[in-house]
């Protein structure tokens, strides 16, 4: 058998057997205070009552999550790209450009739509 295989299944045996008994020894000797303070639903800082529980929130929130997702993941694409840009040459050098054109036009329009105006 590979080292590297019986170490692997080795160490899968100790975490099956290590988390539950970690998880209940943290239950057993953990402190646990339950209080109205603690007990109260809270969400993005903010106390809600029952009744605020259902309402929904404002989409521009999610605008800006999706907005932010995308320019994350541009980030992602641009990492690789700089790392190798030497060995790939002028055409990724093109391709980056236009990428970065796309995105730009997209967050051209995003903010001429009034999305990123919270007001």
């Amino acid at each position: 058998m590979n080292s590297s295989l019986f170490l692997a299944s080795y160490m899968i045996v100790i975490l099956v057997i290590l988390l539950p008994l970690l998880f209940h020894l943290s239950k057993f000797f953990g402190v646990s205070s339950d209080n109205v303070r603690k007990n109260e639903p809270i969400e993005g800082g903010i106390r809600l009552t029952h009744k605020d529980a259902f309402h929904g929130f404002n989409v521009k929130f999610f605008l800006v999550g999706i907005i932010f997702l995308i320019f994350d993941v541009e980030v992602l694409f641009m990492f690789p790209w700089a790392l190798n840009l030497r060995e790939l040459g002028f055409f990724a050098l093109m391709e980056m450009f236009t990428f970065l054109g796309l995105l730009l036009g997209g967050l051209i329009y995003v903010y001429k739509s009034g999305v990123l105006k919270w007001m």
